[in-house]
């Protein structure tokens, strides 16, 4: 009678193990996780992705931690094609891209070896504005004064937003920016400036700008001239959008649509075909990230805005850009492809 009972506890016990047992955190248990970044190291979706590294692995179960991979190149399209055909599509890659990738699969597509649909996404951490602006030594003061005088902008790939904006107003509203292309990164861009070899840039988040370059705001360094969103930043109420520096409606929808992808913000994503209940704890842990208070204060520590937005907002955004109709994606990818 008790080797009978003996044994219906034994049986129970490990019933109730396997109930109890978590195949995800089974998974991340034990082995790092990789966060790649489409930029170059030092500037601001770096320095927040490194801090989103620092405290998600925490919320994934089997707490794995998170290295940090910099992968810049093409304009975000190298970071984009690794995470679409090369990365484990296991949930152990992460990654933190510019979401200038998404128009550019309709528009160009030169070199896209990936489907925007079929990325998951997790959440942005920050929707913040972009902005436009010169050097303090630059001969323009104002958009207008960039129309009758030459300005060189630095660049890194061509389908970066440091090439992008310069080149629409170049061709919607007649600004004479000479892009200097071949910086490795956005930060390399800055340090042309401050020697003077380039004398503004575009493209910049106003976070990453406050949080890596706030002398310059301070001390009046850089003149911002435009910005790029569907609003003005509560905070430059003075610095005009670019849909707002024409009354061609034209030129004014295809503003709109590039600025459509800044409201995704700095947004995070995964491969493709990830396992349903390893996505599930991805997005859950990147919601309880921005809401931890340690990541919050050390955020605030470093500068760096957090303004999150969830993974169905980002996805709709997405979604949104890609049904975009045919006609004005053919008019925007014919100004976008006339580089000047």
């Amino acid at each position: 009678m008790r080797a009978v009972a003996f044994g219906s506890f034994v049986a129970c016990a490990l019933a109730g193990s396997v109930a109890l047992a978590d195949p995800v955190a089974d998974f991340y248990a034990g082995k790092p996780m990789t966060l790649i970044v489409s930029t170059g190291a030092g500037g601001g979706l770096d320095a927040n992705a490194r801090l989103v590294a620092r405290h998600m692995g925490k919320h994934v179960p089997g707490k794995p931690s998170i290295v940090v991979r910099n992968m810049p190149g093409a304009g975000h399209i190298q970071a984009t094609n690794f995470m679409h055909t090369q990365a484990p599509k296991d949930g152990s890659h992460i990654a933190a891209i510019l979401p200038s990738f998404v128009l550019y699969q309709l528009i160009d597509g030169r070199g896209a070896q990936y489907d925007t649909r079929n990325f998951n996404w997790l959440g942005s951490s920050d929707v913040d504005n972009m902005n436009v602006y010169v050097w303090n030594t630059a001969p323009v003061k104002s958009v207008e004064d960039a129309k009758t005088t030459e300005i060189l902008m630095g660049g890194t790939g061509a389908g970066s937003y440091t090439i992008l904006f310069p080149t629409l107003m170049n061709n919607l509203i007649g600004t004479k920016f000479k892009i200097v292309a071949g910086y490795k990164s956005t930060n390399e861009i800055h340090l042309a400036m401050e020697r003077g070899e380039v004398q503004g840039r575009a493209g910049n988040f106003f976070s990453s700008l406050k949080s890596q370059n706030a002398d310059w705001l301070r001390d009046g360094k850089i003149r911002l001239i435009a910005q790029i969103g569907e609003e003005r930043d509560p905070e430059f109420k003075t610095v005009p959008l670019l849909q707002e520096l024409t009354n061609d409606n034209e030129a004014k929808q295809i503003f709109r649509l590039f600025s459509a992808e800044i409201a995704m913000g700095k947004a995070y994503l995964t491969t493709p075909d990830v396992p349903k209940d390893r996505l599930d704890a991805l997005r859950k842990a990147f919601d309880a990230t921005m809401q931890d208070e340690a990541f919050i204060a050390e955020a605030k520590t470093s500068g760096i805005d957090v303004r999150p937005l969830k993974a169905d907002a980002v996805t709709r955004i997405a979604s949104d850009i890609l049904a975009t109709p045919k006609a004005l994606v053919e008019r925007a990818a014919q100004v976008r492809g006339k580089q000047q």
